[in-house]
């Protein structure tokens, strides 16, 4: 056992195989660890998210170490079948390099039970393992630009179903009309982590079809009921989630009527609802997203007399605009912009940030471009009628879960305000907000894979600055120095999990500074994270702007003698 440091809430750890990662994942499991918030499995490693108040990276690290691996995971009574058309592109290179044909690579992989062993890189994709050990094929060269939902890949030795059409490496080998991932089923997510899985031909199912259907009645309608009927009950020995219970995911809100409404006139750049996240869904492969700056959206909810987590506004850079529908109060906090309130006819005022701002009936409260930072938080006393998804109305747009982004002729339901919630002095905007014109200095943990690269490169991160592109978004900061960062240990690393404000470095060399909306995990090694206490700073930093590292201690692994 390995234990690496992420940043000063986080730690992880690294095991020999794929077996010691889920005996310790059980294990921890079966009996948690006070103070650990979440863990996030791959394939060799297990990232530990814990509470800094409750517990210390040196507890944590004695307690694991301590645990036994050698009880084998109990196998789930829940399998999955999973209807395959084996069509995929990669079908005959894959049968090439294992030196079988086709037909055999299908049997082989229909002959095998996986079993899903974690979640991640996007929501519910699991990476199955256990089938064939001669399937073990290298992802592509060159990864693909778009794979399309449901193509069922291999890669190394995991196979895997992807839920949504994104990029990706793996070797595709066929598709399935199943889907992975429904926000209508309970979970969401088919494949938990665990549940025993099986492919199945669906040729052989349509032959099966056919045959039946030469005894019952001789319609290509029966065909289409049979393959109906096999999706409904793909999941064997388990009950089916009911697709029906959508309406579950939408809080019910119709008794409580809105005080007054937000009409959206401009909606800036990108400007998109968001709270604290929704932490805990690691099991579905989802990550937390959720506000860039939390002390901002903290403080403008506090100022309209909101619970500190309520879901607000978050646009980056100027030209929201939000007309008033009835008399509202908002706040906007964060970037340091003009504001400015029209009136219907025609007047108009600036007032501040940082303070609770009356509207009456027809006004237009106007967001300018910032002078200093890049995302500003609109909260309305109490509170907007938006439904929560996964228990939060935190807008991811990697994962595509949330609220859709505003858009202009929106109108944005604003509930009453509950009884003795008081308005909040004005506040002070931050003093230390990013700007293009200065460095902006961000302390970094090194870890976990800072060894990966070279000495050179290590005391480069730390030296050199480094340019916030305009391809970042709140996925991550793209950044472009003027070397790049090398690498000591040049061979795959297996997909681990990723932290908020991990620096993953890619082929290119080139960091990038993940943020809220980041992948839960990655397969490029990650040479440091930003420290919590600089995380809202990072969700300020505009495009354009300078970016220095400054390592806050060496890099050192975790020691389970260390105290």
């Amino acid at each position: 056992m390995r234990f690496l440091p992420v940043s000063s809430n986080a730690l992880l750890v690294e095991l020999a195989d794929l077996d010691q990662t889920l005996a310790l994942l059980a294990s921890l499991q079966r009996d948690p660890l006070h103070g650990v918030a979440e863990l996030v499995p791959a394939a060799r490693t297990i990232l530990v998210h814990y509470r800094p108040w409750a517990t210390s990276a040196g507890a944590l690290v004695r307690a694991i170490a301590a645990r036994d691996l050698s009880q084998r995971v109990e196998r789930s009574h829940t399998l999955i079948e999973i209807p395959v058309r084996y069509d995929g592109e990669d079908l005959a290179e894959v049968a090439e390099l294992l030196g079988i044909t086709p037909d055999e690579v299908v049997r082989r992989h229909t002959g095998s039970e996986y079993t899903v062993a974690f979640t991640g890189f996007a929501p519910g994709f699991a990476y199955l393992s256990g089938g064939h050990p001669s399937l073990d094929v290298p992802r592509r060269r060159t990864p693909r630009t778009r794979i399309p939902a449901g193509a069922v890949g291999l890669a190394g030795t995991f196979s895997g179903v992807y839920p949504k059409a994104s990029p990706g490496g793996w070797q595709i080998i066929g598709t399935t009309p199943v889907a992975m991932w429904d926000l209508g089923r309970e979970p969401p997510a088919l494949l938990q982590p665990g549940f025993r899985v099986r492919f199945v031909d669906m040729a052989t199912l349509e032959d099966a079809a056919d045959r039946a259907a030469d005894t019952a009645a001789d319609t290509a309608a029966d065909t289409a009921a049979y393959m109906a009927a096999y999706m409904a009950t793909a999941r064997v020995d388990a009950p089916v989630p009911d697709a029906g219970t959508a309406a579950a995911l939408r809080k019910e809100q119709g008794s409580a009527a809105c005080a007054a409404a937000l009409k959206v006139t401009g909606t800036g750049l990108q400007t998109v609802f968001q709270d604290l996240g929704r932490h805990g869904q690691a099991g579905q492969g989802v990550s937390a997203s959720g506000a860039l700056d939390q002390a901002a959206l903290r403080m403008a909810n506090r100022l309209v007399g909101n619970r500190s987590d309520s879901a607000a506004l978050e646009t980056v850079g100027g030209g929201l605009q939000l007309q008033s529908d009835g008399d509202t109060v908002l706040a906007v906090t964060g970037a340091d912009a003009p504001l400015t309130v029209r009136t219907t006819d025609g007047r108009q005022w600036r007032v501040p940030t940082h303070q609770a701002v009356a509207l009456a009936d027809g006004d237009t409260l106007s967001i300018g471009q910032p002078f200093a930072g890049a995302r500003c938080y609109v909260a309305a006393r109490g509170g907007f009628a938006v439904a929560p998804v996964l228990g939060s109305c935190a807008t991811d747009t990697l994962a595509g879960i949330g609220p859709a982004p505003l858009s202009v002729g929106d109108v944005l339901g604003v509930l009453p305000a509950p009884a003795g919630a008081v308005v909040g002095m004005p506040e002070q905007p931050a003093t230390d907000l990013p700007t293009i014109e200065q460095d902006v200095v961000l302390d970094v943990v090194l870890g976990p894979r800072t060894d990966w690269f070279t000495p050179e490169s290590v005391a480069r991160l730390a030296a050199q600055r480094w340019q916030v592109t305009p391809q970042s978004n709140r996925v991550g900061l793209r950044l472009a120095g003027e070397a790049p960062l090398e690498r000591a240990i040049t061979g795959e690393l297996p997909s681990e999990g990723t932290a908020l404000g991990a620096l993953q470095v890619p082929p290119s060399g080139q960091p990038i500074l993940f943020l809220a909306d980041h992948p839960l995990t990655g397969g490029y090694p990650v040479i440091g994270a930003v420290a919590p206490h600089h995380l809202d700073r990072a969700g300020q930093i505009p495009v354009g702007a300078w970016l220095r590292f400054n390592p806050i201690g060496p890099f050192e692994e975790l020691q389970p003698s260390a105290g």
